[in-house]
């Protein structure tokens, strides 16, 4: 009987291994030896900013003044803000900005994000459709660095990149770390064969290829994008198209956001089983080991901590049964300094990494309850 803790406790191991150490240094190295670049040269293109706006009065002026100020010619650019369901000021900025060509989508009942996306893509009459989250600002060139892509037929999507406004915070010292990690796995998937997924904050699409998604998708641009490599399609990651985004404020408002979005990753593990099959090849491989795997990474670390101490007997399951039991201790008194205002930069990441993959469960039990809301709750 002994070997049955011993199988579940290597297989776990193995595959955490593999999902935050084994896979990225794969990938990485594949990417090296064997990259498949992509077409991309100087293009200019009509193009359509699409900007869901829900209650964003603290944003929304500067992210019109943001998106205005893009180097990127104005007969070329469309501006979209669909504003639904705003009961603050979002609505009255939004419309003070007509004159420079902004239009507004308001009605009353607020859908969701996907729902807004849907409603404003049969008003775009630009060749690309850019979707942008009202507080994740543009650089100057963002337009310039993402549509170059384009010019190879294959690409149907590219992702910008995301990176965090640096801040004393734990929450923002993890997420920004999260997105540097996150970016370079974006980029060797992206160079080795097709990314996987899109950052919500800021990717383009061709116009022709967008197809409307049920409305209560959790992770909209995730879904999206891997539809369409399911279709043939390669969708790239553009690390030179760079938006800027602040923080959650709070650790509790980074839960909520994580929480859903690992919500959202279970949600899409259903909506693309079909993407599990072998016959998807390197892609099929690169999507389970860099998401799915991810998703379920609680699962494993929970089952080797148990499965080590049915196997204490043994000086070896000793060891590791302590070794974990010693991280998850380091990880509770990174956060009770935290709380006391002590910084220690490696309890933190250790803190942060069991945080986030403590958030994966509370979006498991979100989606197995299916508590979890379409709409957004902004983070405070």
């Amino acid at each position: 009987m002994r070997w049955i803790p011993i199988g579940i406790f290597a297989l776990s191991a193995f595959l955490i291994f593999w999902t935050y150490v084994g896979y990225p240094i794969f990938i990485a190295l594949l990417a090296r030896w064997r990259p498949r670049p992509h077409r991309r040269e100087p293009l200019e293109l009509p193009v359509t900013l699409i900007v869901p706006a829900y209650n964003e009065e603290a944003v929304i002026a500067a992210k019109l003044e943001n998106l205005l100020a893009l180097e990127y010619p104005a007969a070329l650019r469309e501006i979209i803000v669909v504003a639904d369901g705003s009961t603050d000021r979002t609505v009255e900025i939004v419309a003070g900005y007509a004159g420079k060509g902004v239009q507004l989508l308001y009605q009353p009942e607020r859908q969701g994000k996907i729902a807004a996306m849907n409603r404003a893509v049969p008003q775009a009459h630009g060749d690309i459709l850019i979707f942008s989250d009202a507080n994740a600002m543009m650089e100057p060139d963002a337009l310039q660095q993402i549509l170059p892509n384009f010019a190879d037929p294959q690409v149907a999507c590219v992702s910008g990149e995301k990176r965090i406004r640096p801040a004393a915070e734990v929450q923002a010292e993890g997420e920004s770390a999260y997105w540097r990690y996150e970016a370079f796995m974006k980029r060797a998937d992206s160079l080795v064969n097709t990314a996987i997924g899109a950052v919500g904050e800021f990717f383009a699409i061709r116009r022709e290829l967008y197809r409307p998604l049920e409305t209560d998708n959790l992770i909209e641009d995730f879904v999206l994008a891997m539809r369409l490599v399911m279709d043939g399609w390669r969708v790239v990651y553009e690390p030179a198209a760079v938006t800027w985004e602040e923080a959650s404020p709070s650790l509790g408002g980074e839960w909520r956001r994580r929480a859903r979005m690992a919500a959202g990753g279970f949600q899409a593990i259903g909506r693309l089983r079909g993407l599990l099959s072998p016959r998807y090849g390197l892609t099929a491989f690169q999507y389970v080991s860099h998401k799915v795997l991810r998703w379920l990474a609680p699962f494993f670390m929970l089952a080797a901590l148990i499965s080590s101490a049915f196997l204490t007997a043994e000086p070896l399951f000793r060891l590791l049964f302590w070794g974990q039991v010693l991280f998850y201790v380091l990880a509770a008194l990174g956060w009770a300094l935290e709380l006391l205002g002590w910084k220690c930069k490696p309890l933190r990441l250790i803190f942060y990494f069991c945080f986030a993959n403590a958030t994966m469960l509370g979006g498991f039990v979100r989606y197995v309850t299916r508590s979890q809301s379409v709409l957004w709750t902004k983070a405070r």
